[in-house]
């Protein structure tokens, strides 16, 4: 059996997924690991005592995991790598799958020190900081740290029964992304290049399709819609929204080709910005009536709350 948990860690992203041999799990990987805090500032706070929302370390260890087989990382935006040091007190990794590891003696990046730059090349040096000081911290806790190049789609055998395609965006991004980041940890503070990385982030972001006994499941990470509408999307029994449902996120054209039976959005409820946006939960609905949301979103005529640690799916 395959168990699905996409955990309501709040604002961002992280997925459990195990398979089982009766009770006991066979295999676990763990696909981004949520935000650093279950309430963001810049977001309402969350006032509903039903509230479910739990760090991905907390869910991991609620459910007895110890050991990630593999942990994979699909970009360094906060909400997806800001819980890294939970997960990682939690449990050991073999190996890490990620598009940037840092160098071995990376230091801190100080994104609030007196370094001159705007406050969108510091937030970028922060995502960054939240990833690596764990990993530094935690290092003796992962077997293995592997950087995927990104210059092709990585097709990997997990167990006799399930197999992983982890696919990029275009293969220059990912020498880019070395390229800027390795140049913050010798130190040099090019705001430029901060920033204009920052923008690319969510265009980076990899994402991977399962496959197991006959279904298929694809986890959108944050990719625009339009950077994926190829021949790589297609049919899928459950999708991953990409990008918590925003309007960029997903397009008619691209869920004609994906076709889902289900749809699941990794999105916090009342976030001012419009994730999940009321046109994308419309959209989806033309192609199936079941969509499941982390966090107890409310769209009035649209979407009722519902309150879970975890949107919880089984496969046999």
């Amino acid at each position: 059996m395959l168990v699905l948990d996409f955990i309501n860690v709040g604002n961002g992203d992280s997925i459990l997924v195990r398979e089982m041999e009766g009770d006991r799990p066979c295999f676990s990987m763990l696909v981004d690991c949520g935000h650093d805090s279950l309430e963001r500032d810049d977001h309402p706070p969350v006032e509903d005592a039903r509230s479910c929302r739990i760090y991905a370390g907390d869910f991991l260890r609620k459910q007895g995991v110890e050991h990630l087989d593999l942990l994979l990382v699909t970009h360094f935006h906060r909400d997806h790598i800001g819980g890294l040091g939970r997960v990682l007190e939690a449990v050991t990794v073999g190996e890490l799958l990620t598009p940037y590891a840092p160098p071995a003696d990376a230091g801190p990046l100080d994104p609030d020190g007196d370094n001159g730059l705007p406050k969108a090349a510091r937030n970028v040096l922060r995502c960054m900081d939240l990833y690596a000081g764990p990993l530094g911290k935690y290092r003796h806790r992962i077997r293995k740290i592997t950087e995927l190049p990104g210059d092709r789609m990585e097709r990997l055998r997990l167990t006799d029964d399930l197999s992983m395609d982890i696919l990029f965006g275009e293969p220059a991004l990912y020498p880019r992304q070395k390229a800027v980041y390795d140049a913050a940890f010798r130190g040099e503070r090019n705001g430029y290049d901060l920033i204009h990385w920052g923008k690319a982030m969510n265009v980076s972001s990899l994402r991977q399709r399962l496959y197991y006994h006959g279904r298929e499941i694809v986890l959108g990470g944050d990719a625009y819609a339009h950077m994926w509408e190829t021949e790589t999307a297609t049919p899928c029994d459950i999708l991953k929204v990409p990008h918590h449902a925003s309007l960029s996120s997903t397009t008619r054209k691209l869920l004609r080709m994906l076709q889902p039976r289900t749809a699941v959005v990794c999105v916090a409820a009342g976030r001012p910005d419009e994730r999940p946006h009321p046109y994308i939960v419309s959209l989806l609905r033309e192609f199936t009536e079941d969509i499941r949301f982390t966090d107890a979103v409310e769209i009035p005529g649209l979407v009722e709350p519902e309150f879970h640690e975890s949107v919880h799916m089984e496969l046999p």
